[in-house]
């Protein structure tokens, strides 16, 4: 549908400038390498585990190469070196590195070629894995064919994952299609994967490979008894993106968020690491049929979503073609963006409706994620109940996919079970009684909300000539988006991004590119 008369040629000059972004930072992410894609590559291979004092085994074996100097060749040369000259299994590296008993680094270099048959079983076995995990998601969604319209998305954060299961299984009961595990406050700063199941969260759950995995069988449970899959989002982001996204495929996990931008702004994330670690996490999320939720709503609790929305539109073009290099389909690509304009602002829901509607109409394939009130959220329930309603009709009309709902206690406390049952009836009522309104409705072409959309497309087009410019980096530093200077060397995380050597490795993403270049995923 074209319901703004929005200008094609300004679309595709505007998605030109953002692959412009995107390709020149694509070459410095070609050239770099990060501990913590290390880290992912020794998950995907197969190692798994911590020591006696709870340092997981990837952390252990990456670290070693790293002070020895060599992560520059990648992790997998030293692996393939070792399997190569010893008899041992690749679960026990880790621990024969933590005991001092052997050092990756010293065995005698091994080519390409034997890197590459060496670790060809390990790859094999875990492309299987996550590609088993996809037809099992496709089987479940053939079985239980999702609805149409938004799909009701509600968050948990109890700290306990055996609560959050209780809970989730409630909100799915009452109508919920998307459950999320919101993480432990300060996660995203870690440099290492908690593990196994956690009961100790603050203000959210540890995101482990075991807590993946004992969500996603129960919600595999309830969704049974209800008829319905149930899906399954966590958080592919920080300083542990790209392991992350690995253990959600391993574990069919359905969408995660994963934004660079976030991380850079939101949590002081090194800008160069998180755009490596961005990249590998991605092709994960492409290969394994996850489908990503990227962080432009957030740029709005910081800036006025009046004068600065053209921003969240220009970061969903650049993120776009992220995405597109990634090799990710639009259809996995959940563009995030908010309702989030002051109440008070005259108009303000026409240009809340200009915007969903325009990111609808740029984006026709995405499932885009749409976020609810929160930065005017005051704690008056009665209030917050209408500012949801209101959020709740705009995404019927425009057509978002992932709808995050809003509570009534935003800004008061987390969310009770009775408060998302609230969130879910009132969205449902929307939702049924404003079933078509979609195919009803006109805008004036000389009207606000026309007029809204194609200013806000005019400033989001020169903002990404001016990105292209002058580079992603420099952009950021400007802080451009969201109001948030950062430094290209500053911030967390810079000490472990890594310029790659010319003879450096890494098989399991050229294997999964490999594939998602053929078509074979």
């Amino acid at each position: 549908m074209n319901l703004l008369y929005l200008d094609e040629e300004k679309i595709n000059k505007a998605r030109n400038y953002a692959l412009q972004v995107a390709l020149d930072t694509q070459k410095f992410i070609d050239q770099h390498t990060t501990v913590s894609v290390e880290r992912t590559v020794c998950r995907l291979l197969g190692v798994d585990g911590v020591n006696d004092l709870g340092v997981p085994y990837p952390n252990i074996i990456v670290d070693q190469v790293l002070q020895a100097g060599k992560l520059d060749r990648g992790v997998a040369r030293y692996i393939a070196g070792a399997l190569f000259h010893t008899n041992y299994d690749i679960s026990e590296l880790g621990e024969l590195i933590s005991n001092d008993k052997i050092d990756i680094t010293k065995y005698p270099d091994i080519n390409e070629k034997q890197v590459y048959s060496t670790l060809q079983m390990f790859i094999d076995s875990i492309l299987i894995k996550i590609k088993e995990n996809a037809s099992s998601r496709t089987s479940f969604m053939l079985k239980y064919p999702q609805k149409e319209g938004p799909l009701l998305y509600v968050i948990v954060a109890t700290g306990n994952i055996y609560e959050d299961v209780v809970q989730a299984k409630a909100a799915a009961k009452a109508g919920a299609d998307i459950i999320a595990v919101i993480r432990s406050t300060g996660q995203s700063l870690l440099d290492f994967v908690p593990y196994g199941p956690t009961t100790e969260g603050f203000g959210g759950t540890y995101a482990t490979q075991e807590n993946f995995r004992i969500m996603r069988e129960a919600l595999d449970e309830i969704g049974e008894e209800l008829n319905r899959y149930i899906m399954l989002v966590n958080y592919a982001s920080g300083l542990c993106m790209p392991e992350i996204a690995a253990m959600g495929a391993i574990e069919r996990l359905d969408m995660m968020l994963n934004d660079s931008l976030y991380g850079i702004l939101f949590r002081d994330i090194n800008e160069q690491r998180t755009f490596v670690d961005q990249y590998f996490s991605r092709v994960i999320n492409a290969y394994s049929g996850i489908i990503i939720n990227t962080g432009e709503d957030n740029y709005l609790t910081t800036s006025d979503a009046v004068t600065e929305a053209h921003t969240v539109l220009a970061s969903q073009f650049i993120n776009e073609q992220f995405a597109k290099l990634a090799y990710m389909k639009e259809e996995q690509m959940g563009l995030g963006h908010a309702f989030e304009i002051d109440p008070n602002v005259e108009n303000g829901f026409l240009y809340e409706l200009a915007q969903a509607e325009m990111a609808r109409e740029i984006f026709p394939k995405a499932p885009l994620k749409y976020m609810p009130p929160t930065k005017y959220m005051t704690g008056n329930i009665f209030k917050g109940h209408v500012q949801n309603t209101l959020f709740n009709i705009v995404t019927k009309v425009t057509n978002q996919r992932i709808h995050l709902l809003g509570m009534l206690t935003e800004a008061v406390h987390t969310p009770f079970m009775s408060d998302r049952y609230l969130a879910i009836e009132n969205a449902s009522y929307i939702n049924t009684t404003m079933k078509d309104i979609r195919n009803e409705i006109q805008f004036r072409k000389d009207g606000i909300i026309v007029q809204r959309a194609h200013q806000v497309l005019d400033d989001a087009t020169n903002l990404l000539q001016k990105i292209a410019n002058i580079g992603i980096f420099e952009t950021i530093e400007q802080g451009i988006f969201a109001g948030i200077k950062r430094e290209k060397t500053g911030g967390k995380g810079l000490d472990g991004v890594v310029k790659k050597h010319e003879s450096y490795v890494n098989p399991v993403l050229d294997a999964m590119i490999q594939e998602l270049r053929e078509g074979s995923v």
